[in-house]
């Protein structure tokens, strides 16, 4: 039919108001130009290709008619071809329905990074349904439009959809492309509420965006507006989304694939900038084959087992520690029975020739332990066991005189403080040379410790708690699954969190640090009951008794558990410090335990031991910043480094018995010349040395690893540190104590084996790497795998469970691993 329209003539067109208005105002606009247009309306088919050729002076309009069906969605796809090449203007596309309008142009120009601009000239698009209460018949219409007047050939194809409602548990495939989004229907089943859409692709690029939207129109499928509502995800091979149908008030949704006009988005190359701005870029071949699954998630009992199965494990533990209690008391009760019959014990083992000393003071044997016999060690020693006296110069115990007593203003080796050149320089040093200070001096030292790292976690935690809630709540607001890194296929939902079973599985930590802070209360208790008993074991023999730090191990543990929960409420770098900053407490409060046991005196404050674990977290937080590829960052750092190894390494050979000072070069020279070339002497600390000399080989090579590789992941390199030190002082510990003669335990043994394996299996589930920061997020979505416990926990959950235990293990080893001393006199364990 074709129609003639001129200035102030009134038709009407079409069977409905909108045709009307819309054909109006064409007419208006040729009229105003002085210009005849012509308008064709033609009843069209589905499935039938049309070629047409369009100017500006005259406009084409397709009717179609469809049936719609309120309990069936039918998809129509609108497919565009420009046959024409070097378009003057564009042609345009505007498909009128019922409820919704759809326009686009041809060539369609995409935009990307810089505003690089694409051409498209194939064009497929699928038009929105909004659901319908009855079943009828709808009638839509394309038209078409140019301002070009040259004849412009075009072909025009309306199809229908095959398979646009998604079944569950069954795979579609299809071909997407930047001009050719595609998205489907997916109607929750009844009895399921939550479904897990999964979308895989053989190939990693072209990039493309996952996008979940509620049914409604428009819908927004393009690469520069699929982000303005629902949830959304850029992916290479793989994505995976949870839906919940309490977010979807019509209990269905739209699955949206868009393929992205570049690849930088998922860790793929730029193109280079055009030479001219307005510059068209070849967009190339960007088709991308795509398979779409929808699963059913897990349900209600599912979850139920999931934290049943977490409180069990970590229950079994408390049972076990009550009953190796039962045991440990019973066989305590038959040694008190032992010891209350002297007629079957010999006089050393009675103390009869021994005066107690002071429940608040550690006494001193004759120096046994050394092989030096010169006579001012010797008398050294005795003037300072004399000045040890028990009682007062008043005549009263000392924890009567003492009311209150610091550190700072009250030095118990005030009368030898000459001497302790001649102390803590003999070639073999015992316990009792560096445990002569003032017990409860050091017991309420070591008890900051713990009072500071209680504040600490306090101050750190709360912060970071109200920061991955404003996380959390820019995911759900936004929809961008970009911002955090889960591992999507295993991360179920509970309330607002995306992935509570990532958080569920810290348990461990909190429940096993709480049990070891119970073991060690236990142990404190009785030894104080020792102490005002004045038993001789308690007073004067194995390794002093000090739990502030052993209390400080099990806080750090139960704030690593609290934070690596934080952490993992929404992943990425930003925020992975959260999950490091206690595991570097707790490696450094591990190797201060360590040298305390044989060091009591000189070990370090907790004032410089926390500004030092401060200064490695603030380095941590630099390196995630500043650190990747940073040739700058990576030098001073590794400067820093070996700096800190060396002041280190002498402050242990020489006991902190030097002098940082204007004549500290003139020192190591004359040492140099005296040691080296006047006289070829060996190290008059062989132990110590080779030690000292083992650390520096390690952390000299992580700082050269790290100056040449310059790793992304600064935070895990700074642990890896930590974790290489401590591994070699421990080793070196237990290698002394063997070659000391000293034997250790049934239950220390028994949980170091334990530990080790354990810690094998752990590392093992945490080497599966499910995810990364590192990378981008879509390629960090490659590494996702499926739960492989109780289809609710993945490897990284069981890495949770497992490096918990692990730690509590290693903890234990450090509590009990000298309990054979417990009977030996301090002058005879050697200090190393």
């Amino acid at each position: 039919m074709v129609l003639r329209s001129c200035c102030k003539s009134r038709h009407k067109f079409g069977p409905g108001f909108r045709t009307l208005l819309w054909v109006w105002a064409l007419t208006q606009f040729g009229c105003s130009t002085g210009e005849t247009k012509t308008v064709v309306q033609k009843e069209a088919e589905f499935d039938v290709t049309y070629n047409d050729t369009v100017t500006s002076d005259n406009q084409t309009i397709y009717a179609f008619n469809h049936t719609v069906s309120w309990n069936k969605t039918e998809g129509v796809r609108v497919t565009v071809d420009v046959l024409s090449e070097g378009v003057e203007s564009p042609i345009l596309f505007v498909v009128r329905q019922k409820q919704a309008v759809l326009s686009f142009q041809i060539p369609l120009v995409l935009r990307g990074l810089y505003q690089r601009k694409y051409p498209y000239a194939h064009v497929g698009r699928t038009l929105c349904q909004p659901p319908s209460r009855t079943t009828e018949t709808q009638f839509f219409y394309v038209d078409v439009s140019t301002l070009s007047s040259l004849g412009t050939h075009y072909q025009l194809r309306i199809s229908r959809v095959d398979s646009f409602t998604l079944s569950t548990d069954h795979t579609f495939s299809f071909t997407a492309s930047p001009s050719q989004p595609q998205y489907f229907k997916y109607v929750f089943p009844d009895g399921v509420d939550t479904v897990i859409v999964k979308v895989n692709s053989e190939s990693t690029f072209p990039c493309s965006v996952m996008s979940i939207q509620d049914i409604q129109c428009p819908v927004y499928d393009l690469d520069n507006n699929v982000a303005f509502i629902g949830m959304y995800q850029t992916m290479t091979k793989k994505g995976a989304i949870t839906v919940q149908r309490k977010d979807f008030p019509s209990n269905s949704f739209y699955v949206v694939i868009v393929v992205k006009t570049e690849d930088e988005a998922c860790g793929g190359p730029l193109r280079f900038y055009p030479l001219r701005p307005d510059e068209l870029i070849d967009p190339g071949n960007r088709t991308k084959t795509i398979d779409v699954l929808v699963t059913r998630a897990i349900n209600s009992d599912v979850y139920v087992m999931g934290m049943l199965f977490c409180l069990g494990i970590f229950l079994s533990f408390y049972l076990l520690t009550f009953f190796m209690t039962c045991l440990e008391n019973k066989r305590l009760s038959k040694r008190k029975e032992v010891l209350l019959n002297p007629a079957d014990m010999s006089p050393a083992e009675t103390g009869k020739n021994l005066t107690p000393a002071s429940a608040y003071e550690y006494g001193s044997f004759a120096d046994n332990c050394s092989t030096l016999s010169s006579e001012a060690v010797t008398d050294s020693i005795a003037s300072v066991d004399n000045s040890y006296g028990y009682l007062d110069g008043a005549g009263r115990s000392r924890h009567e005189s003492l009311s209150s007593v610091e550190e700072d203003d009250y030095d118990t080796l005030v009368d030898i403080d000459s001497d302790k050149n001649i102390l803590r320089t003999k070639k073999y040093l015992c316990v009792s040379d560096l445990s002569r200070k003032d017990k409860r001096v050091l017991s309420k030292k070591y008890q900051i410790y713990f009072w500071n790292i209680a504040t600490i976690g306090v101050f750190y935690a709360l912060p970071v708690v109200q920061l991955v809630i404003t996380y959390q709540t820019v995911v759900n607001v936004t929809g961008n699954q970009d911002i955090c890194y889960y591992n999507f296929l295993c991360a179920h939902p509970l309330g607002e969190l995306s992935a509570f079973n990532n958080i569920l599985s810290n348990l461990g930590y909190v429940m096993l640090g709480l049990l070891f802070l119970l073991i060690v209360l236990k142990r404190d208790i009785v030894h104080n009951r020792a102490m005002l008993r004045n038993e001789l074991n308690a007073l004067e023999c194995g390794i002093p008794k000090h739990f502030g730090l052993f209390y400080a191990m099990g806080t750090a543990l139960m704030m690593e558990g609290l934070l690596s929960a934080c952490y993992h409420v929404c992943p990425n770098y930003t925020n992975f410090q959260f999950d490091t900053s206690f595991m570097y407490m707790i490696a450094g409060l591990c190797m201060l335990k360590l040298y305390q046991k044989r060091h009591p005196d000189i070990n370090a404050s907790a004032y410089t031991a926390y500004a030092c674990l401060a200064a490695v977290i603030f380095f941590s937080v630099l390196g995630v910043v500043f650190g990747r590829g940073n040739m700058v960052f990576w030098i001073v750092f590794s400067v820093i480094h070996i700096l800190a190894t060396m002041l280190l390494s002498t402050q242990l050979y020489y006991m902190g018995r030097w002098r940082l000072d204007s004549g500290i070069l003139r020192r190591v020279v004359y040492v140099i010349y005296t040691d080296c070339i006047r006289q070829c002497s060996g190290p008059m600390y062989i132990d110590r040395m080779v030690l000292l000399v083992m650390g520096n080989i390690v952390n000299w090579s992580l700082a050269a690893y790290g100056l040449l590789e310059r790793p992304n992941d600064f935070a895990s390199y700074l642990l890896a540190i930590a974790i290489c030190n401590l591994l070699l002082y421990f080793a070196f510990y237990i290698i002394m104590k063997l070659r000391s003669g000293e034997r250790i335990q049934c239950l220390p043994l028994v949980c170091i084996l334990f530990t080790a394996v354990v810690w094998g299996f752990a590392l093992f589930f945490f080497f599966q790497g499910l995810s990364t920061w590192q990378k981008t997020p879509a390629e960090s979505r490659e590494h996702n795998r499926e739960c492989i416990l109780l289809s609710f926990f993945d490897d990284h959950d069981i890495w949770h469970f497992l490096s918990s235990i692990a730690m509590f293990g290693s903890f234990l080893v450090l509590l009990t691993m000298d309990d054979d001393l417990d009977s030996v006199q301090r002058d005879k364990i050697f200090a190393f």
